[in-house]
């Protein structure tokens, strides 16, 4: 199958799996919240947080894992791919141990990270659960190196079939067992189960389909040096990303207790899924990116890789409009009349204060990967680092005084410093990105959101939305109107020939 399709493909299971998810938990996670309790599920969430932070291990080598593998499979170089594939196995592994090694001390040591903040019960389960979540994250570092193969052979299918199933299977199976009594303990070992079965599906694939080698030896003269550069910077992005995402339930659980911690983490999650949305897309031109960079050279490069980001910026756009503004006008009705329950109140501007900052960047994350690719990834690692420190601080602050708003609070100012005026100018002055072209790309896209804005004031004002059906009355309404909005103000002739392509092959197949 080739490229395009693949991707296309890609792109529709991406956000099938999305869709999925998201339905899914619709069912699983105020099942779940109803069966455990707050503090239960608050503590699901801190633990969870705490072995999230040790996945900055990977250090970037995932990138950086593409970046080699793209430049032997443009030269046919079959024997340099397989010593860059046993050089990453090795290195993973490598992490994967001292993984193991850091979560077990915690695991021994919890007091030294939230002290006062849980009862002792809760401690004695939440060694339990940072056992099991760290023999996962151990035994996912080396199978990274599988999946980034697939990825890098961009066979998309498969890699995204199998990501709906891992979404679907975990809480399918996980409710019959809460329903039963297992508690939390279920919850995480039907996680690890199904990880690694998944993980065996894609060594699986790429020793029979993709046949591929793994050589230990003999490897190219100063790689490893070269690796380490390139990554070094990665990791402070990861390790920004950690603290933007998983300091703030730590610092919680620490300062102000498993039950707060539930009410961010749940806005956090539909914040998560908002995420998704973008990188689905985004992930699935990370070949394209190092393509072009290896292909072409100044004001060709520029005007390709402008294209590239204007275009897929667009398609986020129209798609991350829709739900950033449909979460301000239905996203407190549809948590506590329909979702969480009562108590969950502040979750509701938790989720405002992640997700309207994060739209800038989640438009633009191709330039990730154009950075990364060109190597010129170092400032936004600084920039990034600076503004972690910043929400680091000021979230230790807040969080103390207002809880979970508070450290929403943090993360949000760190969002907007970091994301809007440095970066933008980095891309256009150093990325061969014009970043003009995209900022009128976007104001232009803007004005269709007009009248859908007016229409969902009204909505929020005036019609309430207390019982279901008035719900998914006004949420089909505004839909309606929004999508009939940016089809005639905001999108051009491709993305609307695009609809059309895609409603006619539905139309086929039904």
């Amino acid at each position: 199958m080739n490229q395009s399709r693949q991707i296309k493909i890609g792109a529709l299971l991406s956000y099938l799996q999305m869709g999925l998810g998201v339905l899914v938990n619709l069912i699983y996670i105020p099942l779940m919240i109803r069966i455990l309790g707050k503090a239960e599920y608050g503590l699901y969430s801190v633990v969870s947080s705490t072995v999230s932070m040790l996945s900055i291990l990977n250090l970037g080598f995932s990138s950086s894992f593409i970046r080699y593998y793209s430049k032997y499979k443009k030269d046919d170089d079959r024997l340099g791919i397989a010593k860059v594939n046993g050089l990453f196995l090795l290195i993973f592994s490598v992490i994967g141990l001292v993984a193991l090694a850091c979560g077990l001390f915690l695991t021994s040591n919890l007091h030294m990270v939230f002290q006062d903040g849980l009862t002792q019960a809760e401690y004695e389960k939440a060694r339990v659960l940072m056992l099991l979540l760290t023999i996962n994250l151990t035994i996912s570092f080396p199978m990274t190196v599988f999946t980034n193969i697939i990825t890098a052979h961009e066979r998309f299918i498969f890699l995204k079939s199998l990501a709906i199933v891992k979404t679907v299977c975990s809480p399918l199976l996980t409710i019959p067992l809460l329903l039963s009594g297992f508690g939390l303990v279920s919850v995480v070992a039907v996680t690890l189960t199904v990880s690694v079965t998944v993980d065996c599906i894609y060594l699986y694939y790429c020793f029979r389909r993709l046949s591929e080698r793994f050589v230990f030896r003999d490897f190219e003269k100063g790689i490893l040096k070269d690796i380490l550069v390139f990554t070094s910077f990665l990791a402070i992005n990861i390790l920004v990303n950690q603290i933007n995402l998983n300091i703030d339930p730590i610092l919680l659980g620490r300062f102000k207790g498993t039950e707060v911690v539930a009410v961010y983490a749940l806005a956090q999650t539909l914040y998560t899924y908002f995420q998704l949305f973008s990188t689905s897309v985004s992930n699935l031109f990370t070949p394209r990116v190092y393509q072009l960079v290896n292909h072409y050279q100044g004001e060709a490069q520029r005007e390709k890789l402008t294209d590239l980001f204007v275009k897929v910026g667009r398609i986020q756009f129209l798609i991350l409009s829709y739900i950033c503004t449909g979460i301000i006008f239905f996203g407190k009705s549809f948590i506590l009349n329909y979702w969480a329950g009562e108590g969950y109140g502040d979750s509701y501007y938790v989720l405002l204060l992640l997700a309207i900052p994060s739209m800038i960047p989640l438009t633009q994350n191709v330039g990730i990967e154009i950075q990364r690719a060109e190597n010129r990834h170092k400032f936004r690692s600084i920039a990034y680092l600076i503004m972690a420190v910043f929400n680091l601080l000021l979230s230790i602050v807040l969080c103390q005084r207002y809880g979970a708003i508070g450290c929403a609070v943090g993360t949000c100012a760190s969002f907007l410093l970091a994301n809007g005026l440095m970066i933008n100018l980095y891309y256009h002055r150093k990325c061969n990105i014009n970043i003009v072209t995209y900022w009128r790309n976007f104001f232009r896209m803007s004005a269709g959101l007009v009248l859908p804005a007016i229409t969902g004031t009204v909505i929020l004002l005036r019609v309430p939305t207390d019982t279901i059906g008035r719900f998914a009355l006004s949420v089909a309404a505004y839909t309606g109107i929004y999508w009939g909005s940016m089809w005639f103000v905001a999108m051009n002739e491709k993305e609307k020939q695009l609809i059309r392509s895609f409603a006619g092959k539905l139309r086929r197949k039904a």
